[in-house]
Formats: C-alpha cells, sequence, structure tokens
C-alpha cells in the first residue's frame, strides 16, 4: 500500500533515502551565473558564461559574506521521509512548503524501522552528546518492539477509518515514524544554511542522510558556489 510513490520519476535527479524515503529535484533555476549576474548589476554589467574571474568572485561573495547574490536562484525538491525529520526541517524558515495531508488522503503503512546498526545509545549531557552502537541483541530488540508499535498503531487507524472516523482524527494515532511528503522551494542561500547545519557532525543521523542527498543535487547544478561553500568552512554567506 504505498500510492505515495507509486507516481515517483526514477528517471528524475532522485537519491533514495532510508527503507522508504527520497529526495527527488523536482525542478530549478539555479546555476553559478545566476550569483555572478546578481553581484554584477550592482555595476549595469551581465554575463552570459562563466569566466576564472567569475569563479573569483564567488569566492569573495561566500568569503565575505556578501549573501543576497545567492538567493537569486531557486531549488524546488520533493521530500519523503518521516514525520520526525519533517519536523526538524521545517524549522528552516526560509523557503516554502507543502506537506502531504493526512486529512484529505489515506495514511501509508510504509514506517521508518532504523536498520540494526542505527540504533544506538546516547551518552553525555544536553548540547554534548555522542551517540554509540548497542548490542546486536538490544538492536534487534528495538526493532522488533518499533515494528510492533507501528503495527498496531496502522491497524487502529485502519479500523477507525473504516469504521467512519473522519481521517482528521484518526491520524492522531499515527507515530512520527510514519512517512509524509513535502514540497521545499528554496534558494541557495537557505539551502547552505541547511546543509550547513544538517550535513553536521551533530545533526541527527536520519536527518543527515537527507541533506546528504540535497548537498550532492546542489553541488550538481552549481559546483563553483558549491566548493566556494566548502572552502569557506561550509558557512553559508
Amino acid at each position: 500500500m504505498r500510492p505515495m510513490t507509486d507516481h515517483l520519476d526514477e528517471s528524475a535527479s532522485t537519491i533514495r533515502v532510508h527503507d522508504h524515503g527520497f529526495v527527488r529535484l523536482d525542478d530549478s533555476m539555479a546555476d553559478d551565473l545566476s550569483v555572478v549576474n546578481g553581484a554584477r548589476v550592482s555595476f549595469a554589467k551581465r554575463k552570459d558564461e562563466m569566466s576564472g574571474a567569475d569563479e573569483g568572485l564567488i569566492r569573495f561573495l561566500m568569503r565575505d559574506r556578501h549573501g543576497s547574490p545567492f538567493e537569486h536562484n531557486a531549488f524546488r525538491f520533493h521530500i519523503r521521509c518521516p514525520i520526525f525529520v519533517a519536523r526538524e526541517w521545517f524549522r528552516h524558515r526560509i523557503g516554502s512548503f507543502n506537506e502531504f495531508s493526512m486529512r484529505y488522503a489515506k495514511a501509508t503503512d510504509d514506517f521508518y524501522l532504523p536498520a540494526a546498526e542505527d540504533v544506538r545509545t546516547q551518552v553525555g549531557k544536553p548540547g554534548a552528546y555522542s551517540f554509540e552502537p548497542v548490542s546486536g541483541e538490544l538492536a534487534a530488540q528495538a526493532r522488533d518492539e518499533i515494528q510492533a508499535v507501528y503495527d498496531q498503531a496502522f491497524d487502529t487507524y485502519t479500523r477507525l477509518v473504516e469504521a467512519g472516523v473522519a481521517r482528521e482524527l484518526a491520524r492522531a494515532v499515527m507515530p512520527v515514524g510514519a512517512y509524509t511528503q513535502f514540497y521545499w522551494t528554496v534558494n541557495a542561500r537557505a539551502l547552505m544554511n541547511f546543509v550547513s547545519l544538517r550535513n553536521a557532525e551533530f545533526a541527527q543521523r536520519e536527518i543527515r542522510v537527507y541533506a546528504e542527498a540535497v548537498e550532492s543535487l546542489f553541488a550538481a547544478k552549481m559546483p563553483f558556489t558549491h566548493e566556494a561553500f566548502v572552502a569557506n568552512n561550509r558557512v553559508a554567506p
């Protein structure tokens, strides 16, 4: 029962993530030249092709944090991820979101079940946590118990809907491990801010793999901008 992904175009720029998720670059109006022309309009100049001087300009803009020229572009992503990942994602407010609604459409039985190697224990204090793997026995137990909760929740949801309870109320039983999907439109400056925080050492593992996918699609479209971003210690301008 996976109607949310039946329409997915595998020929598009799609990266599969986790067990049922993906990052797809649905469309874009983005290249390095958009940064160059956004900056050079200050001098009433416009370029049609990149040059070595333009690459230097991008590095200068990034290094000195002249951020507005990085906003004259757009990426539209289609994301499918667990609800708890989406809630972290939506904290990045400079962008536009439209999300799947369980008020209007039936939920699916797709839930995030961590791989055994991703079941971990938390060590340390808030702000300074480290994470360590657990024993194989505990990982198996955790996966079994998580799956049991998913099964019970979806069975309850299905019974309520079939009995006539409104979807907007029946959805209350769905765990945050359920998959949702959304469209995200964002410019390169805000995208770099997202990547700098979510594809980072201390980001939660489940969202970090999504941020890695986003970054790889960004780098393919704006290679000189991405190179300057990395050279600037991955600090967004």
